[in-house]
């Protein structure tokens, strides 16, 4: 049976964190709270657990992943932030919103099949936040919306169930209202917001 970490949503537990962390770390993918929805996830160098994610949503080849990152100098790492653009993250992260840029060759050739962007964000939620920090590592993630299904597992007992044997760890955060990031590209002259989401997009309007 996968394990159900639960861990408190505001003071995560550091020992816990630690256990998480070694399961991505050993090329696990798990499933996670962040500020806006429960997440698959593995890390940035785990092609086969990005392939595994791919498998689980039957999501096609080309599917555009978002890179969480722990802090501002990690994303400047896997995208190119001019000083307007830094201003932007800095004034907005962390928090529930994914932001478009163009990626830096840092970016693994998998992730960015025939693009030049890649969504990146910072997450405003405790658990997830530490768990980046543990794990030494951006994570690839994806909301868990199954195959044929219209709605966003929020329900991590749920999500446990129904992915039992399909990754190696669910953490449970408690249940989330599961509104998605607000996606703003900012590789223009001007920030256009392509979905909106939990992050209030007028500020960009």
């Amino acid at each position: 049976m996968v394990p159900l970490l639960k861990i408190h949503p505001v003071n995560p537990h550091k020992r816990l964190i630690s256990q998480a962390a070694e399961v991505v770390r050993e090329g696990g993918v798990i499933a996670y709270p962040t500020d806006t929805a429960y997440g698959l996830g593995c890390t940035l160098s785990n092609r086969r657990g990005v392939e595994r994610i791919i498998h689980i949503k039957q999501l096609p080849a080309n599917h555009n992943f978002s890179i969480l990152c722990p802090d501002l100098a990690e994303i400047a790492r896997y995208a190119r932030v001019d000083n307007a653009t830094y201003r932007i993250l800095k004034r907005f992260l962390p928090g529930p919103y994914t932001f478009v840029l163009e990626a830096t060759r840092d970016v693994p050739k998998n992730i960015l099949p025939r693009r030049k962007t890649i969504g990146l964000r910072i997450p405003g939620h405790p658990i997830c936040l530490a768990l980046l920090q543990a794990v030494g590592e951006p994570l690839l993630s994806s909301s868990i919306r199954l195959p044929q299904e219209q709605h966003v597992l929020n329900d991590p007992e749920e999500i446990h169930q129904r992915l039992s044997g399909q990754v190696e760890l669910v953490i449970d955060g408690g249940i989330l209202l599961s509104d998605p990031s607000t996606v703003v590209d900012l590789t223009g002259p001007t920030p256009v917001v392509l979905r909106s989401g939990a992050g209030d997009p007028t500020v960009f309007m």
